[in-house]
């Protein structure tokens, strides 16, 4: 498995040559592929072969193309990364209700828990608070919505009392890029273990094909979060080095299963315990991140 982020900016040519990535541009550089986990391209004035794809595709490399304002805009997933894929996706179907809506519980409450403690780190302690009590009264599928009354708690308290998300401005740029670079992790590493990200837990809409990965991924928002709010408290609205440091998320360390974890080990344990949850219909198998 990989385990370099590879982001080519500027207008270049790729291909491949002898098991290497070669990038031609104002310079050329070359990089062996079974050591690039993600290939970002940021520029539409990129081209590459159909041979470097078909290579990457076989090395599991996750492909994100970027749009014209260099945010992230489609991925390419490859279709047969698992053996035994078509038994998986007959289990996946098979879900009952019943765990699926256990589960979802058990992620909400999770998700509100880390977002409680990040509050608590910067010293909001009246919302950190309130967000415990949310924790403690997510019911079965959070009937409740008890995660919609502590994202408004929690962005509120992290941007002002004028923040929206759906509001075009910088903090919610951080927070897409970062978001989208945190949905394609968990893209790649649901197809990679056999499943379909279209066949969610509790996401159902028809036209989301990540319906699985935006519920798998919501704890993990977290971490996108506190790089986002440090980039927002630190960085101007013209600034382009955000999306760089938002890479900086492959670098974070977690602990899951009592064992430090890189991120993306960590997905990929997180995702293991998750299937193995809902194909034993077991909700003690989770196993989410600590700090």
């Amino acid at each position: 498995m990989g385990f370099r982020t590879v982001v080519i900016k500027n207008r270049s040519k790729l291909d491949l040559r002898m098991n290497y990535l070669v990038c031609r541009g104002a310079e050329e550089a070359k990089i062996y592929i079974p050591e690039i986990s993600y290939l970002i391209l940021e520029s539409t004035a990129i081209s590459l072969t159909s041979a470097l794809l078909s290579e990457l595709i076989k090395n599991n490399v996750k492909i994100i193309f970027c749009d014209e304002k260099h945010n992230p805009e489609s991925e390419l997933v490859g279709l047969y990364s698992n053996y035994d894929t078509v038994s998986k996706i007959k289990n996946q179907i098979n879900w009952t209700a019943e765990i699926k809506a256990k589960v979802w519980q058990a992620i909400i409450k999770n998700k509100i828990t880390q977002q409680s403690c990040f509050l608590e780190e910067l010293n909001f302690h009246k919302e950190a608070k309130m967000l415990k009590e949310y924790a403690k009264n997510v019911q079965s599928n959070d009937l409740t919505n008890r995660e919609g009354h502590s994202a408004k708690v929690y962005f509120n308290a992290l941007f002002g009392l004028d923040f929206f998300r759906r509001n075009d401005d910088f903090a919610n740029g951080v927070l897409n890029y970062g978001y989208s670079i945190l949905l394609s992790c968990f893209n790649r590493e649901i197809v990679r273990q056999g499943y379909l990200t279209q066949l969610g837990i509790w996401h159902k809409n028809e036209f989301n094909y990540f319906n699985l990965s935006c519920d798998l991924m919501e704890p993990f928002r977290v971490l996108i979060d506190r790089l986002a709010y440090k980039i927002v408290s630190t960085e101007s609205e013209n600034s382009p080095d955000f999306r760089i440091q938002l890479m900086d998320i492959f670098n974070k360390q977690v602990y899951i299963n009592n064992k430090k974890q890189f991120f993306e080990n960590a997905i990929t344990i997180y995702c293991q315990n998750i299937f193995e949850t809902l194909n034993k219909n077991d909700i003690g198998k989770i196993k989410f991140y600590e700090l």
